[in-house]
Parts: structure tokens; C-alpha cells; sequence
């Protein structure tokens, strides 16, 4: 707000310029209205976006669920090609959406980058995203990876198979996600919480392909094979399973990845003791996500913030992804990080990812039914 001494100074003044004559009401109307102005001043100085000028036409601003160096190398290419300017806000997914929903109209941000197709489809449901059209988006973006409306859009593919520990899980045994929940794994998995929106679509993928009813005596399998609580993040799974503490794994590959190229001997050590199964290879094929963008309802940058996206699912911008992040481009064609290349190829479920999020409330009640914390 405006601090009331200094509208009081701009009030005091006008008045005393005025004197007790019959200007003194014109003058208390231009009084408040260099209040508002000044009000203006004093709120644009205090974005966290006025550096650039937030609403400028040559500037994106994002919230982003990304780190800024991590996102940095693709951004100062865009900006290198374009000339427009990128303003990034990192933090956790959930903090932004629920930012996005306070704000509403006033916020600065244009695009909203996010993981997994739940959390998109969370945000579309919330009234934070705009639909937006662009064939070169329609044309690079294969169907099942984005919105049909055109709220949101993949900008990478994200794998979720099986990890096993080498030398003492045949990977014949597991094969299947179907195999995690067999009594030969008793005490043996090891995953992280049913709160994690990952696992959450995953599940959600199985109610697509398989119904509630499968899924569900599937998911108390799996519960009842844990080596221990869920507990930690995807490369705490990782981990436990190089230590002992679990022979398997359902984790992200580019988590594995982190590890076998990290600046730690020992994150080196636990990636190189544990090897990747792709399930189902003879069925739907193996559970796949996106990191992904919409442009916001209040994006003031609209057409830039779509020039952004179409770049982003660009090929230069898709080498970036795969070489940076290890994460899965979009389209074949696109090469993959040496690591990632080593692991071999593998078959991918086609599912239209929109169902992720729309069976997402069903997939939170089944894990609850079936003891996943």
C-alpha cells in the first residue's frame, strides 16, 4: 500500500497551494489522484519483475517449478535468437499454482512450467491457463502429449520403469509392473510416497488401462512387498537399492542419470550397481510423463510466451533437453545424452496423457484403500 505520510505530503501540499479559496475541492480531487499515481510508482518498483519492466513486449516471465540453472542454457538461446528477454521464478509446482490462483489477473507471469500432467491438468482445472492455437506447437507436439483445448503443452518425456539391483535380480523377473506386486518380492521394493504426483499418475495410467478394481489389488501388492515405508525422493530409491536395503525400484530415469554423471564418487558408485528393466514391453508399454507449459490467463506477453513454447519444442531446444536434463525429447530423431543412450531403447505407452489428471482423485483414493502412504 501507499504510505500514508508520503499521500498525506502529496494531499497537504496541493491543499496548501490551493489556500482556503474555492480551488481547494479541485485541488483534493488532484490530490488523490496523484495519490493513485503514486501508488502505481511504488507497486511497480516492488515487482520482483520491475527490473526489465514486466510488462515490456520484448519479455517472458515464467514461474517455474525448474531451477534457474537448469533452465538457463535453453532460455539464453531463446533470448540469443530472439532478443527477448526471459525472467524466471523458480519454486515447487504446488507453491505456484497456488500463487497463480491468488494473484489471478494482477500476476506477472506469462507461462507456467511445470512437471508431470497431473499438476497440468490441475492447472487448467484451476483457471490459471488460456487456451492458445499455433500449428507450429500442433505440428511438433505429438497429440497425446498436450491438451486438446491448448492449455498446456510437453516439452519432454519423462520415463518411469523398473530399477534392480545387478547380481541379485534376475531381470527376467521383472519385467512387468504386475511382477512389483508378486509374492516373490515380498520385502523387496522400495518407492517413494503415494503423495508424490509421479506415482499418483502412474496409478492413473493403470485405472486407464486396467480399471479400479486391477489396479487397486495391484497396488495392495505392491504395499505389502515394500522393503520399507516410503520415505525420500526418487534418488533415495535409487540408493537404497545400491545399498541393500531394496532389490527395486520405480523411479524417473533422468534421476539415474543425476547419479551416474554426478561430481560424487559415490552417487556414481549406487548408479553403476543398479540397472533399468523397461516393463511391459508385450503390453502397453512402459509409464511415461511430460514436463510441461501453458501460457496463463494473465499472460500480458501472450504472443511471445507462445513464440517461447513453439522454440521450447523446437529440435535445438529438444537437444538441449536430452543433453542437460536427460530427460526424452519429444519426437525420434532428436539425440540422447550418452547416458541415457546406453540404456537402450525402449517401448513407450501411448496413453493421451490428459487422462493422468482426470483420473487423478480415483487414483489418491485407491492408494489410500490400499495402505500406500
Amino acid at each position: 500500500m501507499v504510505d500514508r505520510m508520503q499521500r498525506g505530503a502529496v494531499e497537504d501540499y496541493a491543499l496548501g497551494a490551493a489556500g482556503d479559496s474555492l480551488l481547494r475541492p479541485l485541488a483534493r480531487y488532484f490530490s488523490m489522484l496523484l495519490g493513485a499515481l503514486l501508488f502505481v510508482a511504488l507497486a511497480v518498483s516492488s515487482s520482483p519483475w520491475s527490473g526489465g519492466g514486466a510488462l515490456a513486449a520484448e519479455q517472458i516471465n515464467i514461474y517455474s517449478f525448474r531451477q534457474e540453472v537448469l533452465l538457463r542454457p535453453l532460455l539464453d538461446e531463446f533470448t540469443a535468437r530472439t532478443g527477448i528477454e526471459v525472467k524466471l521464478v523458480s519454486t515447487k509446482a504446488d507453491v505456484l499454482l497456488e500463487r497463480l490462483r491468488r494473484e489471478g489477473e494482477n500476476s506477472p507471469a506469462d507461462i507456467l512450467l511445470t512437471a508431470d500432467a497431473g499438476r497440468l491438468y490441475r492447472a487448467k482445472q484451476a483457471g490459471v491457463l488460456q487456451p492458445v492455437g499455433s500449428v507450429e506447437i500442433e505440428r511438433l507436439i505429438p497429440a497425446q502429449y498436450r491438451d486438446a483445448d491448448g492449455y498446456w503443452f510437453g516439452l519432454s518425456l519423462r520415463a518411469r520403469p523398473i530399477m534392480y539391483a545387478k547380481g541379485r535380480v534376475d531381470p527376467a523377473t521383472v519385467q512387468t509392473y504386475a511382477a512389483l506386486a508378486e509374492p516373490a518380492m515380498k520385502d523387496r521394493v522400495c518407492v517413494r510416497s503415494s503423495s508424490n504426483i509421479y506415482n499418483q499418475s502412474m496409478l492413473a495410467a493403470m485405472i486407464a488401462h486396467d480399471g479400479v478394481a486391477a489396479t487397486e489389488a495391484w497396488a495392495k501388492g505392491l504395499v505389502a512387498n515394500f522393503a520399507r515405508q516410503p520415505s525420500g525422493g526418487d534418488r533415495d530409491q535409487i540408493r537404497a537399492v545400491a545399498a541393500g536395503a531394496c532389490d527395486v525400484a520405480i523411479a524417473n530415469t533422468y534421476y539415474l542419470a543425476r547419479l551416474a554423471t554426478s561430481n560424487e564418487a559415490k552417487d556414481r558408485a549406487a548408479a553403476r550397481a543398479v540397472a533399468i528393466a523397461w516393463p511391459d514391453q508385450d503390453g502397453w508399454g512402459t509409464h511415461v510423463n511430460v514436463s510441461g507449459a501453458g501460457v496463463t490467463r494473465s499472460a500480458k506477453n501472450k504472443a511471445n510466451a507462445i513464440r517461447l513454447i513453439e522454440f521450447l519444442a523446437g529440435d535445438e531446444a529438444q537437444k538441449i533437453y536430452a543433453s542437460t536434463m536427460y530427460e526424452y525429447p519429444l519426437r525420434a530423431g532428436i539425440p540422447l545424452a550418452p547416458v541415457v543412450a546406453d540404456w537402450g531403447a525402449f517401448k513407450a505407452d501411448q496413453l493421451d496423457l490428459t487422462v493422468l489428471g482426470a483420473n487423478n482423485a480415483e487414483a489418491l483414493r485407491l492408494a489410500d484403500r490400499a495402505g500406500w502412504r
